[in-house]
């Protein structure tokens, strides 16, 4: 099975769960909407993906004499891709973290954090945008942002049934349901959601990685951001935004609201290993 097909899968799974949970919340109507819902969530992602998820982190596009190095490494490191200079824009949050968006390279996005701004050395700040580059260059993108987008949904309609399950309510036929099966119905929906972003992005991390790498030509700078991001990421939290979309960030980000069940799954390998692959990638150039 290629690549292709098991994201297009694993996309219909998630719809599937909107389905599903607007099932258990309105009967047969309740089924109607959620498909209508989940239809307009993967129209309306593909073309307004990037707005969406610059809107939840207040994200704002910076001009070039704002930060003229961050738009002369993203633009070099586009022309070593081969694909249109994306847009650039930073977030107000103090987490040092980054992501793309897009639904793809001609409409791209690259996002940094205020601290991520803070935090590195230029060639480290290189190394991250070079990855960011690799997921525009692999079409990561419109597929994650997407599934993000899905999977918040998927989670807000399990918090409303988990509510409606506590607090009763009857089904549109007359006859209550089982509470308790409700309830673990509407726990369970999170969590699979959970595991299919798991499987849809953490390989495409690895891949990101070895393709910025490339593009910056150094991937100790890469390897040594990576390891100030983790260290750093521990201690300070995401304040805005939504856990459901984790999977865009070059590291998971910790999220000082409550994630609900998402906040049980990584969307990224071990940051141990990635650093240990470009490290081996390092000494294999020499």
């Amino acid at each position: 099975m290629t690549n292709h097909l098991k994201t297009v899968l694993l996309l219909g799974l998630l719809s599937g769960l909107i389905i599903m949970l607007g099932g258990m919340l309105g009967g047969r109507p309740g089924i109607i909407i959620a498909f209508a819902l989940a239809l307009v969530m993967n129209v309306g992602s593909y073309w307004f993906s990037d707005k969406i998820v610059l809107s939840l982190y207040k994200a704002r596009e910076l001009a070039p004499e704002e930060a003229p190095f961050l738009h002369g490494a993203v633009e070099e490191l586009a022309r070593n891709a081969g694909i249109p200079k994306p847009r650039v824009c930073v977030m107000p949050e103090e987490a040092p973290n980054a992501f793309a968006t897009g639904r793809d390279p001609e409409h791209a996005v690259v996002a940094v954090t205020e601290g991520i701004l803070r935090l590195l050395s230029p060639e480290q700040l290189k190394g991250v945008l070079a990855h960011e580059i690799g997921h525009i260059l692999n079409r990561d993108i419109l597929i994650q942002t997407i599934a993000g987008v899905m999977a918040s949904a998927i989670v807000t309609l399990a918090n409303i049934f988990q509510f409606t399950a506590i607090f009763g309510g009857n089904r549109d036929d007359g006859h209550s349901g089982n509470p308790i099966a409700a309830l673990v119905l509407a726990l369970l929906a999170p969590v699979a959601a959970g595991i299919i972003q798991m499987a849809i992005s953490r390989s495409r991390e690895y891949l990101a990685d070895d393709t910025g790498a490339a593009l910056c030509g150094n991937p100790l700078s890469l390897a040594g951001a990576l390891a100030k991001l983790g260290a750093a990421g521990r201690h300070i939290p995401m304040q805005a935004g939504n856990p459901s979309t984790a999977q865009l960030f070059i590291v998971a980000p910790l999220f000082s609201m409550s994630g609900g069940m998402a906040n049980l799954f990584s969307t990224h390998p071990p940051l141990e290993e990635r650093i240990r692959r470009l490290e081996a990638m390092a000494a294999h150039r020499r």
